[in-house]
């Protein structure tokens, strides 16, 4: 099965990684037809678990390769990782000032971008699908990275990457989909709202994938891009959320387990 995999395209290969990832997010959102509410410490622990696994995949699946592949360029080797980092950050931070969203647990009051009438489901899908855009892109560069034939950047280590993204995206589908529950929504519609927030990864990795078979010389600063847009998710949104409630201790547990999860994960299978 994996050798059939390995001979695909990479930009159908990162399709089918995408949804993977989505399809994980849509399990946990199925949960509402299940329970009704979901424990805040529980969901708190799984943040931070979230936050984890997009710390180490940042490093071990993209700045690593994206570094090692500029060594090989005209430029010195950290500065086309440090624009694309910076990039990263910076397109999410114009996305999260430009787009009305509303990060998990806060109150509809509380939430961000310009004003909007728009209901709380349609703000924490918006808040969620931000969130997953550079998983997708990360996703994708890695596969289309496998181009470059340097060792960080193989079929293995994306599949590693997949897998990390997909356990952290299963709390993802549970943190959209259970607050809509417990606020009375019906569970279709609950679970509805839950999956469609990970739909932009297959579109997201197939775009990123293409990019960089496309246009190779763009692999370290895409790589590195994705690197930064998912730094400035966890920085900006998972660890605040994670500790809102005050389980501090609890999230960076998790934080830590999830990061070496990630880890073990890239290194054993890449």
């Amino acid at each position: 099965m994996y050798d059939l995999f390995s001979s695909l395209h990479p930009v159908f290969q990162a399709l089918l990684a995408g949804l993977f990832t989505w399809f994980v997010t849509a399990v946990g959102a199925a949960s509402v037809f299940f329970a009704r509410r979901v424990n805040r410490r529980f969901l708190d622990g799984m943040l931070g678990f979230s936050g984890g696994v997009m710390l180490a995949a940042s490093y071990w699946s993209l700045l690593g390769p994206a570094i090692e592949i500029s060594a090989q360029g005209p430029l010195p080797a950290w500065l086309p990782p440090a624009l694309g980092f910076l990039a990263g950050g910076a397109v999410l931070w114009v996305l999260d000032k430009s787009l009305p969203h509303l990060h998990l647990g806060f109150p509809v009051e509380e939430a961000e971008g310009p004003k909007t009438s728009w209901r709380r489901a349609m703000l924490l899908v918006t808040a969620i699908t931000l969130h997953n855009i550079p998983e997708g892109l990360a996703v994708g560069v890695a596969f289309g990275g496998v181009i470059e034939g340097v060792p960080s950047a193989s079929t293995a280590a994306a599949v590693a990457l997949s897998i990390g993204i997909g356990i952290q995206n299963f709390p993802e589908g549970i943190a959209v989909a259970m607050p809509l529950r417990a606020e009375g929504m019906g569970r279709i519609k609950s679970f509805w709202f839950g999956q469609l927030s990970a739909l932009v990864e297959p579109i997201a990795a197939m775009a990123g994938a293409a990019l960089v078979v496309v246009a190779a010389p763009l692999l370290p600063y895409a790589l590195s891009f994705a690197a930064g847009a998912m730094i400035y998710v966890v920085v900006e949104e998972l660890i605040p959320e994670a500790e809102r409630a005050g389980n501090v201790d609890l999230a960076t547990v998790t934080l830590m387990i999830g990061f070496t999860t990630m880890m073990v994960l890239d290194v054993a299978l890449g």
